[in-house]
């Protein structure tokens, strides 16, 4: 029955390493509690070091993020005064400028990936930069697309099916 899963719901089986430590905490042998819990002595030695590493390791699997809950609260706040309070001449982040940004705040080195995964957990969403032109007329654009393109898309069409070969 070697790496067999022993029966009982995961509750009993709970229930029973929970007697069988506070037996072993009472002053009895593994093998006496072994024999009273009805499990090998291993299965005790076993429950005995996951205790004790579970006193050791409170905090939960994987690597610590840099950067706690208060700090990330705080870099929320200097992202959303804007690039401009912050001395840069245009008034956008990218992954560099917030990877600055952390490391004059925290004093907290993280390349772009971990800035991108930091933005990820901050629920913040990726904006592309919309350039336009200083000199852009909208109501030209407008008229362009309303009578102009029209026309022209009229006469390529009409000149393709009228056979011209070029």
């Amino acid at each position: 029955m070697l790496g067999m899963r022993p029966y009982g719901a995961s509750k009993q089986l709970d229930m029973r390493r929970q007697k069988a430590l506070r037996l072993l905490k009472r002053g009895k042998s593994v093998a006496q509690v072994a024999a009273q819990v009805g499990v090998t002595r291993c299965s005790v030695y076993r429950w005995r070091r996951e205790k004790r590493v579970e006193r050791k390791n409170t905090r939960p699997p994987g690597k610590p993020a840099y950067v706690s809950s208060e700090q990330i609260n705080q870099l929320k706040e200097e992202l959303l005064q804007g690039a401009y309070a912050h001395g840069y001449s245009e008034d956008y982040w990218n992954l560099d400028r917030i990877g600055h940004l952390i490391w004059d705040l925290f004093g907290i080195r993280y390349t772009p990936s971990g800035v991108w995964r930091l933005l990820d957990r901050m629920n913040w969403s990726w904006q592309k930069v919309q350039r336009l032109a200083i000199q852009r007329n909208d109501e030209a654009i407008a008229s362009w697309k309303r009578y102009s393109w029209p026309r022209i898309k009229k006469v390529a069409g009409s000149e393709r099916y009228a056979g011209v070969n070029r």
